[in-house]
């Protein structure tokens, strides 16, 4: 049988149309299957083409030159605050090229029914909540809890480190996540204590030979010193008590955070608002890391707009351009 000139134009019009109807149920159909089952693997399987997941996790830290996890202490009541808290920290993350930040709210497993039923909602949304197994409580060893659970969860199967830092935060505090970076990237990734410095002495308590600590609304270590507490019996044996405090001395006892920075008063300090200026409140400024006492909305609404944290808001007849200014 033979075809026309015509005919065969007609043939490979048809054959084109089919490849690319059914090209993107090919692609469909492979990263359905292989990406979301890990049992699945593709038939042919040639190492240069598909890269293990050793290789691939080479290539993203080749790629996050830090990582930083920060787990916000909160209690689970707190709905609207860590919706707000979602917004800030996410806006931030997307302008950060090279850093990996993960955030995560932190409760210990005391809840009543309605608080169970919506952090289950939270959690199949936003998979961010942290339930450690104690009581809820403010000195009586969260903050131990939080720190020595982190490397059983998130630790690696090679025993490599999974960030190089740690946050510890409160719900009224708002972290610079940009300023923290840049302070962070040419800082050691070990034995590193970051935070608003102050004296033991103020505490009633004597605290190591170093005798000082970092005020708890938010401070970094470094992951070893997160893995010596889970380790360290002096951790274990100290966590009652002004838990912050209470972490300091056991950095000094042990003389662990040799590499120490105070980021008081320009980096980390409280909101002043419409109090007077103290020893720790004063203006917001521009090189912030972390302020603190952001107690109402209000508060929260006036740092971020310091802070131009809606520059990016896009024009549209959709909110008719009343929020652009």
């Amino acid at each position: 049988m033979q075809f026309s000139h015509k005919n065969r134009l007609t043939i490979s019009k048809t054959l084109l149309l089919l490849l690319l109807l059914l090209l993107p149920l090919c692609l469909f159909s492979y990263f359905f299957f292989f990406s979301s089952n890990s049992d699945l693997q593709p038939l042919f399987n040639d190492s240069s083409c598909n890269p293990t997941k050793t290789e691939l996790k080479s290539s993203l830290q080749q790629k996050e030159d830090l990582r930083i996890f920060i787990g916000i202490l909160t209690v689970p009541h707190l709905h609207e605050r860590r919706h707000l808290l979602r917004l800030v920290y996410a806006l931030q993350v997307r302008s950060l090229a090279t850093v990996k930040v993960d955030v995560r709210f932190v409760f210990c497993r005391t809840m009543n029914e309605e608080q169970m039923i919506f952090l289950k909602l939270e959690i199949m949304q936003h998979n961010d909540i942290i339930i450690l197994d104690c009581s809820e409580n403010l000195n009586d060893g969260k903050t131990y809890t939080y720190f020595s659970s982190l490397p059983s969860m998130l630790g690696e199967e090679d025993n490599s480190r999974p960030y190089d830092y740690v946050v510890k935060t409160d719900d009224d505090a708002y972290f610079r996540l940009d300023n923290l970076a840049k302070f962070l990237k040419d800082k050691p990734r070990k034995d590193l204590y970051y935070g608003m410095e102050l004296g033991c002495v103020g505490a009633q308590i004597a605290c190591g030979a170093n005798n000082t600590f970092m005020a708890g609304f938010g401070y970094v270590l470094s992951w070893d010193l997160v893995e010596w507490i889970a380790k360290s019996e002096i951790a274990r044996n100290n966590k009652i008590g002004l838990e912050d405090v209470m972490l300091g001395k056991w950095l000094n006892e042990a003389n662990k955070g040799k590499n120490r920075y105070n980021g008081f008063p320009n980096q980390f300090y409280d909101y002043k608002g419409d109090f007077p200026d103290d020893y720790f409140r004063h203006e917001l400024v521009d090189n912030t890391v972390a302020v603190h006492k952001l107690k109402t909305n209000l508060h929260w609404a006036r740092t971020l707009n310091y802070f131009n944290a809606t520059h990016g808001l896009k024009p549209s007849k959709l909110h008719n351009n009343l929020l652009i200014r």
